[in-house]
This record gives structure tokens, sequence and C-alpha cells, in this order.
């Protein structure tokens, strides 16, 4: 899977270390999504009790969430840690962008979009011949 131009160095500094799961699989649920980055997050030295990190697993289930019930399933992932920075990329079978809407008795939701762009410290969306992939980027201190 693609990622934004300067991934394999995050901070543009050339100083990375990558921390990534060993599963090549895509998650098949936002649970076990969370728990690969939980993973990742955990091999990088950072505990699981900070408010950044609650806001990483929160992105995490609402892309993974959003990949299943939208966009045909989880087709990629991957999370990496570099530095104090998680890029997460997730991948669906849908060209379709996410587009924030507003919830309705018949149809509730609309909240994740918006919370994924505000939690995130950058997003970026991308289709090709077979889907898409939502880049994100959010600092861990």
């Amino acid at each position: 899977m693609s990622t934004s131009p300067d991934s394999d160095d995050l901070l543009g500094n050339g100083r990375t270390r990558e921390h990534e799961p060993r599963s090549g699989h895509p998650p098949v649920s936002a649970a076990a999504a969370r728990a690969r980055v939980s993973e990742v997050l955990l091999r990088a030295g950072l505990g699981l009790d900070t408010p950044s990190v609650a806001d990483a697993l929160l992105v995490t289930s609402e892309l993974v969430t959003n990949a299943i019930r939208h966009g045909g399933g989880v087709t990629a992932f991957r999370a990496v840690v570099a530095e104090d920075l998680l890029s997460l990329s997730i991948g669906d079978a849908s060209p379709l962008v996410p587009a924030a809407r507003t919830g309705t008795v018949e149809r509730p939701g609309g909240f994740g979009w918006p919370l994924v762009q505000r939690l995130a410290e950058r997003v970026e969306c991308r289709t090709h011949s077979d889907g898409k992939t939502i880049s994100t980027v959010l600092r861990l201190s």
C-alpha cells in the first residue's frame, strides 16, 4: 500500500524508528485493528494510558469501522510509530471518499469522519483503481 511521500521519514529529519505489527493480513474488525495498533505502540515503548493514545485508538476504530460499513471491508492496514508520531493507513474497496453528514433518527451516525479530522494532525484520502486509502498522522505526545 502506498502512503504519503514522506512516510519513511515522518519528521523530515531522517530519524525514524519504525514499529509495525507482524501480521500481514488486514484486521477484520475494529477491535482487531485496535489490538494491532496497541501492539505497535507497546513495541515502540509507549504506554496505553495517555489521552493521545486513546485518540489514536479511537481514530483506528472509526476508520476501520467506516471501511467495513461503507467501503466493502479493510483491504490494507499499516500502523507505524516514528518518534512521537503514529502513521496509520487503511485501505478499502470503495473509491468514494468520506463525507461529513448529519445523522437522523432514521439514519443515525455522522460523527466519525469529523472526529478523525479533528484528532489527526494530518489526513489524506487517495483513490486508486481498487478503492481508496486513508492515511492519518497522529501526535502521541
